[in-house]
């Protein structure tokens, strides 16, 4: 990967992995902030769905910078390509489904603790994947190799 795409890659990156890292700081304090139980919900609903355009944006960008490369590529740096696109679109899907899948549930209040459950699972899921391909990437940009 070229020096500009490591970069915008690591930017990427470091947003998606640090905003769903500050999910699950900012949620809690809602709960306990905040005057009711609904107006907390109604904020942190409100928070989930950016965190999934965001999720969704940068994941994209990820994407996009990290196409498989020119045919002369070393095979080992087509393989890390590969593996980072792996995390991404994982994160990617994990994202999607939170949003179109489990937050409706959610909203409309079935089977609260079930989905409840499934959607921090999932978060959690994609926090992973957001942190591998932060991990992937600040390696291969301190070894300044692909």
């Amino acid at each position: 990967m070229q020096n500009w795409r490591k970069r915008v890659g690591g930017l990427a990156a470091a947003l998606w992995w640090g905003s769903l890292s500050a999910l699950f700081i900012m949620v809690p304090l809602l709960f306990a902030h905040l005057p009711s139980r609904m107006l907390a919900g109604n904020t942190a609903a409100h928070l989930f769905t950016a965190q999934s355009w965001i999720s969704a944006c940068c994941t994209l960008v990820l994407l996009a910078l990290t196409r498989a490369g020119p045919a002369d590529q070393a095979p080992c740096s087509r393989r890390a390509d590969y593996r980072l696109q792996l995390w991404v679109i994982s994160g990617l899907l994990l994202a999607l489904l939170l949003e179109y899948a489990v937050a409706p549930h959610i909203v409309a209040r079935e089977r609260l603790a079930l989905w409840h459950t499934v959607g921090t699972l999932m978060l959690a899921a994609q926090w992973v994947c957001a942190l591998m391909a932060l991990w992937r990437l600040t390696g291969s940009a301190a070894r300044g190799h692909e």
